[in-house]
């Protein structure tokens, strides 16, 4: 866009008196998240994929749930000293000193960043071999501890390499190159997904071995997006050093930023591995069922949710470092809005729509009528928090950008706190077969709580939210969700009973279900919303049009 045409239309901005109208900062910021949202869409429906071949492979039996515990520990380390912790603690120095002290400086940091954290890694990586190996020792054979042992045995070295890879990415947000590391996380599955494709037709369908082939696939999947990621390092100026530099004033305030987010982020995690060991105790097919449900909650909220928290950290980082926190609460409302529009009536589809999602996408093969129904009970009990885990994706980037990492780790605390009681409590007194969705519930019931208070203290902080904007939304938001959700329920059960007088089974049913809900429910909400909310409306279609065109803004 040429510089008449950013007046323009900043005149025209200023001059509505829509609050809805979205300023130029705010495209840009809309069209990154697309960018990335995009990215993220092409990995979710790859990893949406991979839990179709996997439900296939096994079920809910106990080697999917083994293997959906073993892959929480090294999600874990990820959570913490990749994408997590140390890349929020990372990305506002790295800025800052981008900003105020150039790009050799910048650079230099990075590189010492990225030795210390290879360094602890590896360190991590010998201990956990050694605790690994003697608990499964000593875990009696063909029990479900020691399946869970000798999966994670194979797949414990990947968090080194995903650790990397994943402030790989932070590094190449920061300099606001987005695609390149958006296009790095679906590598883990197409590798998966080639591995379970190779065994089904060359393998033996031993399920033990299977499922160990797939868990070295996932560790050389690792190594392959760390990999792919160091050559537009390298373009972009980073050379590395030998130097840990822990004399580096600059390091020491990473890890001072990063102590307290990872102690908040590690002890919600370890809360997660809580979780899963939790269903396991529930019964063998709890964390499968769990782990199915979670893939149809978090293929929405990686579309945009996940997208748009990638995209804010550095521009919010941006604001705080030259202190406009106007700025800061603009970009906040604007998120807000743009994910409850995306949100509120996901959450009602995945609600009204559960059964017939579960039966399309994995009832075949191990994956019976039962798992179906187990699967489907958690996906319901999950739903509402479609809305709960996006507000924590805008508003802890706010806190990080502004250097506060502790606010975050104090009501993180107190979530966990809530999530396990509510586990406790729901996993010991709920019937057999719901002790999982009440899992899901607690998760769900601790993130608004969560979501709740850190919407309160950063209105305290940054002290310029325009309350009445965000409100507003939210109540058009969701009486257009609801309207949507009666429509959604009638055109659901129609289509099915017409399926079944003309002779269809349940997966007929379920498809003429689930196509009569999804196409009458968008077009009765896109129909709502651009009635009572045009502005809104038309910042997500110029956004979407401005990117058909190639024009960056």
């Amino acid at each position: 866009m040429q510089t008449g045409q950013r007046r323009t239309a900043s005149v025209m901005i200023m001059k509505s008196n829509d609050p809805m109208q979205t300023p130029v900062a705010g495209r840009s910021l809309l069209l990154n998240t697309m960018v990335v949202g995009l990215c993220t869409l092409a990995s979710r429906i790859l990893g949406f994929v991979r839990e179709i071949l996997m439900a296939y492979l096994f079920g809910t039996t106990l080697w999917q749930s083994a293997f959906s515990v073993a892959f929480t520990v090294p999600n874990t380390f990820r959570r913490i000293f990749g994408e997590g912790a140390l890349a929020a603690a990372f990305v506002p120095v790295f800025t800052e000193t981008m900003e105020r002290e150039g790009k050799t400086a910048a650079w230099s940091l990075a590189g010492k960043t990225l030795n210390l954290l290879m360094l602890t890694l590896a360190v991590i990586v010998v201990i956990g071999l050694a605790v690994i190996r003697f608990g499964e020792s000593v875990a009696l054979p063909g029990s479900r501890a020691h399946t869970v042992w000798s999966l994670l045995r194979i797949m414990f070295p990947y968090l080194f390499f995903i650790c990397v890879a994943a402030l790989c990415m932070a590094i190449l947000n920061s300099q606001r190159r987005f695609l390149l590391p958006a296009l790095a996380a679906p590598l883990l599955n197409v590798v998966w997904i080639l591995t379970m494709l190779a065994v089904i037709f060359w393998g033996p369908s031993e399920p033990a071995w299977r499922i160990r082939v797939i868990a070295g696939a996932v560790l050389g999947a690792g190594f392959l997006q760390a990999a792919f990621q160091f050559p537009a390092l390298w373009q972009q100026g980073f050379r590395g050093s030998w130097s840990l530099g822990l004399h580096d004033r600059r390091i020491r305030r990473v890890l001072m930023l990063m102590g307290p987010a990872a102690l908040g982020m590690g002890v919600s995690q370890i809360n997660i591995g809580i979780d899963r060991m939790l269903a396991l105790f529930a019964g063998d097919w709890a964390p499968a069922a769990l782990s199915f449900a979670e893939r149809l909650v978090y293929l929405p909220l990686g579309l945009f949710a996940t997208a748009m928290g990638t995209v804010l950290l550095p521009t919010l980082s941006r604001s705080a470092a030259r202190r406009e926190h106007a700025a800061m609460a603009k970009t906040v409302e604007t998120s807000l809005v743009h994910l409850m529009i995306i949100m509120v009536p996901a959450a009602f589809g995945l609600l009204l729509l559960a059964d017939p999602m579960v039966t399309l996408a994995y009832q075949r093969g191990r994956f019976d009528a039962h798992s179906t129904m187990l699967t489907a009970r958690a996906l319901r009990f999950y739903a509402p928090g479609l809305v709960a885990f996006s507000l924590y994706k805008v508003f802890v980037p706010a806190f990080y950008a502004l250097k506060d990492t502790l606010t975050p780790v104090k009501i993180g605390l107190m979530a966990v706190g809530i999530n396990l009681g509510l586990n406790l409590l729901f996993v010991f007194t709920w019937p057999e077969y719901y002790r999982h969705a009440g899992l899901a519930l607690a998760s769900v019931l601790a993130a608004v709580c969560n979501g709740t208070i850190l919407a309160v203290l950063l209105r305290r902080r940054l002290g310029c939210f325009q309350d009445g904007i965000v409100r507003d939304a939210s109540i058009r938001i969701l009486a257009c969700a609801s309207w949507m959700g009666v429509m959604v329920w009638l055109a659901r059960d129609v289509a099915g009973a017409l399926a079944a007088s003309r002779g269809f089974g349940p997966p007929g049913q379920a498809f003429a279900g689930l196509v009569a809900g999804l196409a009458t429910g968008l077009a009765m909400y896109a129909t709502l919303i651009r009635w009572s909310m045009p502005s809104a409306w038309r910042a997500v279609v110029n956004t979407i049009l401005r990117r058909r065109h190639g024009n960056n803004g």
